[in-house]
This record gives C-alpha cells, sequence and structure tokens, in this order.
C-alpha cells in the first residue's frame, strides 16, 4: 500500500503559459480516462483533476509530486521539459491553499467567475466514480464548495455575471454597432456555448441567433430552451458568410473553422472560446476577419471588475475561516490511523475474561474507549504527540497499515 503522506498539487494555467503552451497540457476524455486508470493501477486513491480553458491540474496524496507530473506529461503526450519551464507544484498545506483559491474564483481569469466550482464538484464525481475519491478528497471538496457559497452569498465579488460566457457577449456589445441587427453564428453547444448562447439571447435582444454543432440533437436541445435558430452542421460556410460575428466553442482537439471557410466580403469578428485554440491562425491573414481568443477577453476591465475588486479582502478573510476550520480537522485526523490500530488491537486480544464478555457489548466498551482517547486528543492537543506515541509503544501498534 503507497503511504498518501502528503497532499500535491501540479499544473499549468493562465499565470504560467499562454493558450498555445497549456493547450499541450489539456486532458480529453480518453487521455483523462487513461490517467485515471493508471492512477488507479498505481494504487492512489484520492486524485482529483482539474481540466478547464485556463488550466490543468492535478491534486493527490502521494509520496512525492513526481508521480502526479509524469501522469500528466505521459497522458498529454508533452515533453518533461516543458513542464519544468510553464509547470508548477504546491503541496501540503500551500496546496490546500491553492486549491481553496482556485475553487472560490480567486484565481480564476476573470476575478469571482464562479463556474469553477462547478467544474470541481464534476470533477469530484469523475473521481468517485472511478473509485479514486474516498474520505479526504470528499472533505477537501466540501470545504472549498463551503467557501465558494459563503463568498458568493457574503460579497460582492461575483456582482455581474463574470464568465468568460459574459465576458464574449460584454466584448460583442461594446465593439459591434446594431447588434441585435447582426447575424450571429454560435458553433458549439458545450458548457460554454451553452451558457455564451444564455448571454446573446438576454444581453443583444437578438431574436435571429444561429446555432450549429456537429451532433445536431444537442443543438436542439439549447433551443428548446432559447429562442435560436438551429441549422445543420454541413451548412456551416454558408452560415458563417452571412455572419457579421462567429462565435467558436467547439471541444475539438484541432482547428475547426480555417481559411477555407471563410468567404466573407464584409467584416467579420471571430471569437474563440476553445482551448485548444479551434480557429486556425491563417484566418488572421484575411483583411475582413478579426479574431479574438478567450485570454484577450480576460484582460478585459471595467468598473464592474473594479467594484468587484473591491471585495477581495472581505472574500479571503472568510476563505481563511473556511481554511483554518479544515486545518483543524486535518490535525486532528493524522491520528485516525493510530486511534483504528488501537481498535484493532483490542477486538483481535483474546486476553478478556470469556464470563465477562459474555455479559457485556465489547463493541461498545471499544467504541468508548477509542472515542474517550480520540476526545482527549483534540482537546489536549499539546499533549497529543506524546499520547499517540506512549499508545504505539504500549501496544505495539503499526499505524501506518492504516494510511488512507
Amino acid at each position: 500500500m503507497i503511504k498518501s503522506k502528503h497532499f500535491h498539487v501540479i499544473g499549468v494555467s493562465y499565470k504560467t503559459a499562454d493558450i498555445e503552451l497549456r493547450s499541450r497540457f489539456s486532458l480529453n476524455e480518453t487521455q483523462l480516462h487513461g490517467l485515471f486508470l493508471e492512477a488507479k493501477d498505481a494504487k492512489l486513491r484520492n486524485l482529483l483533476v482539474i481540466n478547464t480553458c485556463n488550466r490543468t491540474e492535478i491534486y493527490a496524496w502521494t509520496s512525492t509530486a513526481e508521480t502526479l507530473i509524469e501522469l500528466l506529461c505521459k497522458h498529454t503526450g508533452t515533453s518533461r521539459n516543458l513542464f519544468d519551464i510553464i509547470g508548477y507544484t504546491h503541496s501540503d498545506s500551500d496546496g490546500f491553499h491553492h486549491l481553496f483559491r482556485v475553487g472560490t474564483g480567486l484565481e480564476s481569469q476573470i476575478l469571482g467567475d464562479f463556474e469553477i466550482i462547478g467544474q470541481i464538484k464534476k470533477s469530484f464525481y469523475h473521481s468517485k466514480k472511478m473509485t479514486l475519491a474516498h474520505g479526504l478528497l470528499e472533505r477537501i471538496t466540501n470545504a472549498v464548495i463551503q467557501a465558494s457559497k459563503r463568498i458568493k452569498t457574503e460579497t460582492e465579488i461575483s456582482s455581474g455575471a463574470t464568465s468568460v460566457a459574459f465576458a464574449s457577449v460584454q466584448y460583442i456589445l461594446k465593439n459591434v454597432i446594431d447588434i441585435s441587427k447582426k447575424n450571429i453564428v454560435l458553433f458549439g453547444t458545450g458548457k460554454i456555448g451553452a451558457n455564451t448562447c444564455e448571454n446573446l439571447v438576454k444581453h443583444t435582444q437578438n431574436d435571429h441567433i444561429v446555432l450549429i454543432n456537429r451532433t445536431q440533437e444537442k443543438a436542439e436541445k439549447i433551443a428548446g430552451k432559447f429562442p435560436v435558430i438551429v441549422k445543420p452542421f454541413g451548412s456551416l460556410t454558408t452560415a458563417i458568410h452571412d455572419a457579421d460575428v462567429l462565435i467558436v466553442a467547439t471541444g475539438a482537439q484541432n482547428p475547426t473553422v480555417n481559411l477555407d471557410l471563410i468567404h466573407n466580403n464584409k467584416p467579420l469578428l471571430i471569437l474563440d472560446l476553445s482551448i485548444p485554440r479551434n480557429v486556425s491562425p491563417e484566418v488572421n491573414n484575411h483583411p475582413l476577419v478579426k479574431v479574438i481568443h478567450l485570454d484577450e477577453l480576460s484582460q478585459i476591465t471595467d468598473a464592474t471588475f473594479e467594484k468587484r475588486q473591491k471585495h477581495i479582502p472581505k472574500a479571503e478573510k472568510i476563505l481563511k475561516e473556511v481554511e483554518d476550520e479544515f486545518f483543524i480537522w486535518l490535525e486532528h485526523r493524522k491520528y485516525v490511523p493510530t486511534l483504528k490500530a488501537f481498535k484493532e488491537k483490542i477486538v483481535l486480544s483474546d486476553n478478556m475474561d470469556n464470563e465477562i464478555t459474555s455479559l457485556v457489548d465489547t463493541d461498545q466498551i471499544i467504541q468508548k474507549i477509542t472515542g474517550q482517547i480520540a476526545a482527549y486528543l483534540r482537546t489536549n492537543p499539546e499533549k497529543a504527540e506524546e499520547t499517540v506515541a506512549v499508545l504505539k509503544n504500549v501496544f505495539d501498534l503499526a499505524p501506518e497499515n492504516f494510511n488512507e
């Protein structure tokens, strides 16, 4: 059994790499599944992967961060040398702190973007489905969710829409005149595409937005919620020709919009919200086309953004409160293996008098004894290490066999 002594975080993000470089570490579904399978073979028990347009990170309890770096590089087919240049690692308390900040939107490319907590929940359930999420990971995930909820409800750091989807629509509103009369094409119906569609309908007052997806059923599902026009994938070239604005939000690993699709004789604004980029670089050479990517969208600053910044101190105070509670729990938890070993020692012992054990509930006695020891450790933290050492020596315990 691998001893999970340290909490490690490894990854790349918008803070360390541009979209081209970090897209090399982005995991598609097949790669992610392969990573999980290898993690299980390596006997990892608690592993979380965050794989978004802004970051790819792996969180786990392992003996060394090297294990996680090797997993990421192997399953993305990326060189270790590149990770050493743009990657980062955080361990133990620094790692926990990083996860708390990521999950509460304080590390988001667009400050206060709470879509990240939904992605963390989804990642946790994926890990659980793969039997790679147990008590430790569940506790830290729940703590992060708690911090996110408190910050969202107790501060105004998320005032106004703060997602990439909204930032794209905000950019369009500022840069396209009479947007309600323009032809808008949304290509892609993933999470970002669906959110963008909702924001387009809500803020542009445009009633003839065209939605196209490779799988038409997915587009029609969204059309059931919003007043948009669904067209088949085969009409993409014609739709682009008629478009004033094209938003690309597909999940393809290679460019889906290239110069061959562009036959416009009027200005065309393209917003590429995909990672990796789904608009081929050559499209930038078209004299009538302007391409904007999500990295550029995240740099948009306005009065709303400045207002949110003012709430960072309060958000960080809330974050520290939840973090401190978690660290207290974690401190107490390190004695759990010893208590489990102690409990098993008593259960397996045959030294109790048979006549006595026939008259009492031994399980109840064992629970009471271990409960009293646990309570003593909580209320006397300064004596905890000494007490645990005595238990180990007197009862010849092997707590390492009970590590999660």
